[in-house]
């Protein structure tokens, strides 16, 4: 359980969102040029537990709930969405796969760096010509005591403040598709790991994006994440969670743009009165309110599944559904923001908060992690197998 009061933690919401909507956006027009993070960003990360408060308490954390670690990731998500997708990072991805599969040694020696940002990571799993699946192309062949990595990853993200990458390649290239990959933590400072770069994204400005290419690259056995062959598993169990921390991160999104499309509804005057007056209008809020409603109950239901059991018979299933259905939210949302606000909104110095910079921010939550192709794939996959009921807790 938290440390944290039902007290404590209410203030730190709130000072989360103080901190998204206040210092954080206030840094992002730099951002949006330079495309970089400034070290302040990381400094007010650090001060505010952000590194350090999802961790489990035997490495420096807080040891908070899933519920709660979802709360926070809403808060900040209203900011700028290259730094929600950095910290959303920071409190899941960044950690789990170490946590959840590295031997006790190697947790001993790296877990406690990542509540201080000593120990930061990437996860080099999608390729240009591979995919994300059992279709990847990367090679790691045995050669005594450490493998000889070979191959190429695109699209990665945080590859300019991490020094640490998780690696997932093909160990067993003659086994079924289940057991074909691995994975490994791998030091960035490791001879043949080079950084390829990349062009500026349309929005989720700073958050290094580049390629990843090995040459060669000599991994000691150490590095490797559970047993041989079974990298796919790794991969579908963390992301599968991830996904759902995606989905809070569109909740938060979608909450803030809900809110400045209230404030603009009540102060845009055409023909005589506030839009707000208007049928019309209200009927597009409606829509937004009950979107984001529903998806923060698929986020909380999900909580109460994980904190029962992380690799529960429906983790997989409801995850790919909160991701799909965030997608579905935050993409009406926006565009419903956007014709309340009119021409204003399209504008990037917007007097009610950043409209156009939510707008093109929210488009990389459709393809973060997995398409709507592929969450209706899992989807409907675990559909199938269970006869086309879901379980819920009390």
């Amino acid at each position: 359980m938290s440390k944290l009061t039902k007290e404590e933690f209410e203030a730190y919401l709130k000072q989360i969102r103080e901190l998204a909507e206040g210092p954080f956006d206030a840094m992002q027009k730099d951002i949006e040029v330079t495309n970089k993070f400034p070290e302040e960003f990381y400094q007010l990360g650090i001060k505010n537990n952000l590194y350090r408060c999802s961790l489990p308490e035997e490495y420096g954390g807080w040891g908070l709930s899933e519920l709660e670690i979802l709360k926070i990731q809403e808060e900040f998500s209203r900011g700028p969405g290259g730094m929600r997708m950095h910290l959303h990072y920071a409190m899941d991805l960044n950690w789990r796969p170490l946590y959840d599969y590295g031997s006790e040694e190697l947790k001993a020696e790296l877990m406690p760096g990542f509540q201080d940002r000593s120990v930061f990571t990437c996860w080099a799993v999608t390729e240009e010509k591979g995919g994300t699946g059992a279709d990847i192309q990367t090679r790691a062949v045995k050669d005594g005591d450490d493998y000889i990595i070979n191959g190429e990853k695109f699209l990665i993200s945080h590859t300019d403040c991490c020094n640490y990458a998780y690696i997932t390649c093909v160990t067993n290239p003659d086994a079924d598709k289940d057991h074909r990959l691995s994975t490994f933590m791998v030091p960035c400072d490791t001879p043949g790991y080079e950084v390829t770069p990349m062009p500026h994204m349309m929005g989720c400005r700073g958050s290094g994006h580049t390629g990843l290419k090995f040459t060669n690259m000599r991994v000691n056995k150490k590095y490797l994440l559970g047993k041989e062959g079974q990298g796919l598993e790794i991969a579908i169990h963390s992301l599968s969670v991830s996904r759902v921390h995606i989905a809070a991160s569109n909740l938060g999104m979608a909450q803030r743009m809900l809110e400045m499309s209230l404030k603009r509804a009540h102060d845009r005057v055409t023909f005589g009165k506030p839009i707000i007056e208007r049928q019309a209008i209200r009927m597009k809020l409606a829509d937004m309110a009950t979107h984001i409603h529903a998806l923060r109950t698929m986020v909380y239901d999900f909580a109460k599944d994980y904190e029962k059991d992380p690799k529960g018979e429906y983790i997989e299933e409801k995850a790919a559904m909160c991701k799909l259905f965030s997608i579905n939210t935050v993409k009406l949302v926006s565009d419903e923001m956007l014709e309340i606000f009119g021409g204003i909104g399209y504008f990037e110095d917007c007097e009610y908060g950043p409209t156009e910079r939510l707008y093109r921010d929210c488009r990389a939550m459709f393809l973060e992690e997995g398409t709507p192709t592929v969450q209706r794939i899992t989807i409907s996959r675990q559909t199938i197998k269970h006869g086309g009921v879901l379980q819920y807790n009390d």
